[in-house]
């Protein structure tokens, strides 16, 4: 499939209804409201295609944007690439959910993720936290540093109330994440949820959210699911 073709299909797979949802969520013009699962067909017929997928994202179509995640090739993907990618990133649902995934299958993963965690950016925050959570959901827990992992904890801990409303909901899912994903600190993800406690997130026209990752990891962990692995992390 070529660039021209790939952007007729994701136009007629296009639903007003999902189209207004995601502009709820932040997209902005130009965006079709494609379904993610309405998309599988094409990425089975592509697989992996960097210059088409460079292509896509470029356009700054949300759907496109999107698109090129999934048939993007982390492995081809350099330092600059990504950050390319996260700097077009204009709101979560890319810089969580198209840039982090896509980053946390490539070798470089951790060393691009915390650069942006240090950067100061909300979005680049949201992401590098949200590259962990990825990585910790299905790479084996021997591939990481549990001091490293333990010290990223006391961050959240210290940080986490003064951080950019993003950047909080990522953070708290790297908690809980660790807390159920990451063996070796399990208890203290635990511990580290209930020192921090709830958390409010301030949301753009919508109510606020409260972010309990204490209760969260406890019920996941008394329904026996610590330890859980994505056996895939893009779709």
């Amino acid at each position: 499939m070529d660039f021209e073709t790939v952007m007729q299909e994701l136009e007629a797979l296009g639903k007003e209804r999902l189209k207004k949802m995601y502009i709820g969520n932040g997209a902005k013009e130009p965006l079709f409201g494609v379904a993610t699962g309405a998309m599988k067909p094409m990425r089975k017929a592509i697989k992996k295609d960097q210059k088409l997928a460079e292509k896509l994202y470029a356009t700054g179509n949300y759907d496109a944007m999107y698109f090129a995640g999934v048939i993007a090739d982390p492995n081809a993907m350099t330092e600059e690439d990504f950050d390319r990618w996260i700097d077009d990133a204009y709101f979560y649902m890319i810089s969580d959910y198209v840039v982090a995934v896509t980053l946390s299958e490539s070798p470089i993963a951790q060393e691009v993720a915390d650069k942006w965690i240090k950067s100061g950016e909300e979005l680049k925050m949201s992401a590098g936290w949200s590259c962990y959570c990825w990585l910790l959901g299905n790479r084996k827990d021997h591939e990481f540093s549990e001091s490293k992992i333990e010290a990223m904890l006391e961050k959240v801990e210290k940080t986490i109330r003064d951080a950019p409303e993003r950047t909080k909901s990522a953070m708290n899912n790297f908690v809980y994440t660790v807390g159920i994903s990451y063996v070796p600190l399990s208890e203290k993800a635990l511990e580290t949820a209930k020192a921090v406690g709830p958390v409010e997130m301030k949301r753009d026209k919508k109510k606020n959210s409260i972010l309990h990752a204490a209760e969260n990891i406890q019920k996941d962990l008394d329904k026996g699911r610590l330890g859980f692995k994505r056996k895939y992390v893009r779709c």
